[in-house]
């Protein structure tokens, strides 16, 4: 099918916009809304055609970043007439397993599952009603972050936690997992359904996947985005008993506790900033302390799933820290070499934005570096779903 799909990735305060073209995979437009709801509010619109197209202003919402973008095209091109819309969004809870079609009764439940992702849900309701009302008839289609780890057996995603209180595992990051999945499968000459693999997503948001057959079959976050891994300003796995804890002692509630666990830990908390790129720079103790806490724990879910998974074919780094850092990279898989896993110092630290192997030929376990591309994922899955001519 020709034509072009207008992908929205609505965050918390900025709108990441792509047009893709479905027949050539090229990307005619890109561009970024960001600091939304505050001041110094910024749109940058590519084309590749000159210097991109700025717009510096407050936006008071989603609605208006929105407006923004659309007058953005019209100012700036490239023509904006999509076959359809595919939206990113991040929490389907159980009812999702793969993508919808938007409708009423679709946009009524992820409303309804907004307390699960309440930073995330109702901004990506925004983008979805702007654009229904933007190009009414053009089918809009939501693409689950929580889809693709459905897969998850009740042994991985089941807390050992009364059941009255209704809560479980569902992990994140199954858009990027479903396609760096592919194409490591695809790298490697294999057909996923014969491989176990780990996904290592490394970016200001971070986690680990285990695969099997081109499953997910154990992932680090868990109910929200925050369990796992150390990240950006998220910290990662606590003790539960921290905001009891800090309760007793500092008398902070629950809602202080959960916001400073998301905002104000990971990265920003042991080093001042969530930029990799300044923390490998700097080269004091607390930068050194930051990366050893980094790396461990990523070594440790990669030692852990290698344990459930039995056999591992590849490891797959990838997001902005895992496809960039090749000091991160060795790092997180230092001393597993009795596990078959090794990182080729000069291949891994040549710089590249192909997918390529950073272990050494004939390793027993590829390590691999696969640029995500959740843009594509989320037009591919929308395509999926149009009607036909």
């Amino acid at each position: 099918m020709a034509g072009r799909i207008l992908v929205l990735n609505t965050g918390s305060s900025s709108i990441k916009y792509e047009l893709v073209d479905v027949g050539t995979r090229e990307r005619p437009a890109r561009g970024l809304v960001e600091r939304i709801g505050e001041e110094g509010g910024r749109l940058t619109h590519h084309t590749g055609e000159g210097p991109p197209y700025v717009r510096e202003e407050r936006f008071p919402g989603h609605a208006e970043g929105l407006e923004a973008m659309l007058k953005a095209f019209a100012e700036a091109g490239p023509a904006l007439d999509p076959v359809a819309v595919g939206h990113r969004v991040v929490h389907g809870g159980t009812r999702f397993t793969g993508p919808a079609l938007v409708d009423d009764d679709v946009i009524a439940a992820i409303e309804e599952l907004a307390p699960l992702a309440p930073l995330h849900n109702p901004v990506n309701l925004a983008g979805i009603r702007v654009a229904r009302a933007a190009f009414p008839g053009v089918p809009q289609v939501a693409v689950f972050d929580t889809a693709f780890q459905l897969t998850l057996p009740p042994q991985a995603y089941t807390y050992a936690v009364p059941r009255e209180w209704g809560v479980r595992r569902y992990g994140f990051h199954g858009t990027s997992c479903a396609y760096v999945s592919r194409r490591a499968a695809a790298f490697l000459g294999r057909d996923p359904s014969e491989l176990n693999l780990i996904v290592l997503h490394l970016g200001n948001g971070a986690s680990a996947t285990a695969m099997s057959g081109g499953r997910s079959v154990d992932t680090s976050m868990g109910l929200t985005p925050l369990e796992g891994l150390v990240m950006g300003t998220r910290s990662g796995d606590v003790d539960p008993a921290i905001a009891g804890y800090l309760a007793r002692v500092r008398g902070l509630g629950a809602e202080e506790v959960e916001h400073a666990l998301s905002h104000q830990g990971g990265l920003r908390a042991l080093a001042g900033t969530l930029d990799m790129r300044e923390v490998r720079r700097r080269d004091d103790e607390e930068a050194r302390l930051a990366l050893e806490v980094y790396t461990r724990r990523v070594r440790k879910y990669v030692g852990a799933y290698y344990a459930l998974l039995g056999r591992v074919d590849a490891i797959v780094f990838t997001g902005g820290v895992g496809e960039h850092d090749a000091a991160t990279r060795a790092e997180s898989l230092a001393g597993l070499d009795r596990l078959g896993v090794t990182v080729d110092p000069e291949l891994n630290a040549a710089e590249s934005a192909a997918e390529r192997a950073v272990s050494p030929p004939g390793a027993e376990v590829a390590v691999l570096v696969v640029p995500t591309d959740e843009e594509w994922e989320i037009a591919r899955q929308a395509l999926e779903l149009i009607p036909g001519p």
